[in-house]
């Protein structure tokens, strides 16, 4: 600074972002008053300050994270739902970080402990994040491949197209089908009695046949044995079938998400032909009035209620 060196060649010169070095000199004087010995003593001062937790200092935000963490709202969807609707109220605006921490580490003595059972993995520790493994199933004749699907699916661009999974239950003697339209994250529920693929079919296309027609453009789906009537399935729904690679989960990654998130609902280890189709309208509804980030923190309902309108017009 003495030297009349620029914000961005000091930033280069230091190898950080021009930003950080301008965050810097402004938090202590400005350029004109920057003084390093001042600053460093200050910095040090505030790192070691007792700080007060914000959740535990503002019931009436603690009480909205608390709610929406039983409505098993992730911290990251109530971080974001809380910006978009508190916009000019930073009071009432939290980071997820903020809720993770006040979860995990109870010497801030503002979250209950228990909440984190309404967490999606339900750990009472934070872990890094694991990385699921492909199932491996084997591959179906005469099928499109992934790649020949059209470009406007891969780029979430136009709505329409769907990814479909069955997520199983206890030692793989039940399931539920899964559907879920790549643009709005809006998932479908379907109540199977078992895996085999007429049953698959016919269950999807009752599924399907609650959508408008425009809205059915593509279905991207592993290589598993429950598709053997693709073709069929494809007929009766008028939607194209596309087969990801084996071993390839990434390649129909939004429901791979969905599928985690749903485990909150019907964990692992339990019997799905328990539940009604009613009951997993419900799971459904609650999933998709969940805000994602990746809808710039609308829910799923609400983008799906936008496409169907411009469909209808």
């Amino acid at each position: 600074m003495a030297a009349g060196h620029s914000i961005r060649a000091i930033a280069d010169a230091l190898g950080r972002s021009p930003s950080t070095v301008s965050r810097e000199v402004n938090a202590n004087g400005g350029p004109t008053r920057y003084r390093a010995a001042r600053a460093d003593r200050q910095a040090w001062a505030r790192a070691t300050r007792p700080k007060a937790c914000k959740l535990a200092e503002n019931p009436a935000l603690r009480a909205i994270v608390e709610d929406k963490l039983q409505r098993r709202w992730s911290p990251q969807q109530i971080a974001g739902w809380l910006k978009v609707t508190y916009p000019k109220d930073p009071q009432m605006q939290v980071s997820h970080e903020s809720i993770y921490r006040t979860l995990y580490v109870q010497s801030r003595g503002a979250l209950r402990r228990e909440l984190t059972a309404y967490l999606r993995t339900g750990r009472v520790i934070r872990r890094p994040k694991g990385v699921r493994l492909p199932d491996g199933r084997g591959g179906r004749p005469n099928t499109l491949h992934i790649s020949e699907r059209p470009a406007e699916a891969e780029d979430r661009a136009v709505p329409g197209h769907w990814e479909g999974d069955l997520i199983k239950g206890e030692k793989n003697r039940s399931e539920v089908g899964v559907l879920l339209e790549r643009q709005s994250r809006r998932v479908v529920l379907a109540r199977l009695t078992d895996a085999r693929a007429v049953t698959v079919r016919e269950a999807f296309e009752a599924a399907f046949r609650m959508t408008p027609p425009a809205l059915l453009k593509t279905l991207t789906y592993d290589q598993g044995s429950e598709m053997a009537e693709h073709a069929t399935l494809a007929t009766n729904a008028n939607i194209n079938i596309y087969f990801a690679d084996a071993h390839s989960p990434w390649q129909k990654g939004a429901i791979e998400n969905a599928n985690g998130l749903l485990r909150q609902y019907l964990p692992k280890g339990t019997n799905l032909a328990n539940h009604t189709q009613a009951q997993l309208n419900v799971i459904a509804e609650k999933l998709n009035n969940r805000p994602r980030e990746c809808l710039n923190w609308k829910t799923p309902n609400e983008v799906w209620a936008e496409l169907v309108k411009k469909t209808l017009h």
